[in-house]
């Protein structure tokens, strides 16, 4: 997470854990076919720096999307190989995200019952959409960074933001509406999410965390090159035929 600080760890966090994200945002096989790139032999592209596109969010009102804002530069932060969450537009996919049959739980199974106390291998166990783990937890987030700094997450320094983070994701700080850890896991995970998906969902601009890892893109056949232990030598191409 925020300990990622240099460029080294930051691209071995990301190898590890992109193997973790659903292909929900991509379709198809394209993010699981990541698993097959070798990653002791991955080696990452170094990127310009860039800012993402102005964007107003549609379903988080200003002060919440304050703090994804404040988040993702923190779960992902730009480093010297290259742009961040905040510099890919990870803040514009998770408003998008919200307007999608994913976030009302339209494809889940809903009717309980619910047992948060289950093990987590047995899957989510809460009658919370994901809208609704939003919007509940960026609300106790933020009331707990005022009492605890008389301020919201967005304006706590850097360090703060980061311990913060580090507390929700250990589950120490207590919610009232739902376990802290659980919203914790939704931000991390689409921030992860946003920052490797096709453009064409509002993250991933210019394409920056398929050019750290190397990742060919939307490109119609490269399996000749899957095991070979080589980068690819060609650019990433997005679902729209952009190139990187």
């Amino acid at each position: 997470m925020s300990d990622q600080k240099t460029g080294q760890s930051r691209r071995d966090f990301l190898l590890r854990t992109i193997t973790l994200a659903p292909a929900m945002a991509v379709g198809g096989s394209a993010v699981g076919s990541l698993g097959f790139i070798p990653l002791a032999q991955a080696e990452a592209t170094e990127t310009g720096p860039q800012q993402a596109r102005d964007y107003q969010p549609n379903w988080f009102t200003k002060e919440e999307f304050a703090f994804i804002t404040a988040a993702v530069a923190r779960l992902i932060p730009a480093d010297e190989r290259g742009p961040g969450a905040l510099e890919a537009g990870v803040p514009e996919f998770i408003d998008r995200q919200m307007n999608t049959p994913f976030a009302t739980g339209a494809n889940w199974y809903m009717q309980g019952p619910f047992n948060p106390d289950m093990p987590k291998e047995l899957g989510y166990q809460l009658p919370l959409t994901p809208q609704q783990v939003y919007r509940l937890g960026l609300a106790e987030a933020d009331s707990y960074s005022k009492k605890q700094h008389g301020k919201v997450f967005a304006e706590l320094s850097t360090e703060q933001q980061e311990a913060m983070l580090h507390a929700l994701e250990s589950g120490s700080i207590v919610f009232e509406q739902l376990p802290s850890k659980t919203f914790f896991a939704f931000l991390l995970q689409n921030t992860r999410e946003g920052f490797f998906s096709d453009p064409i969902h509002g993250g991933n601009q210019g394409m920056v965390g398929w050019k750290l890892i190397g990742f060919p893109g939307a490109r119609a056949d490269y399996m000749d090159w899957v095991e070979r232990g080589e980068r690819y030598p060609f650019p990433s191409v997005s679902i729209r035929g952009e190139r990187a």
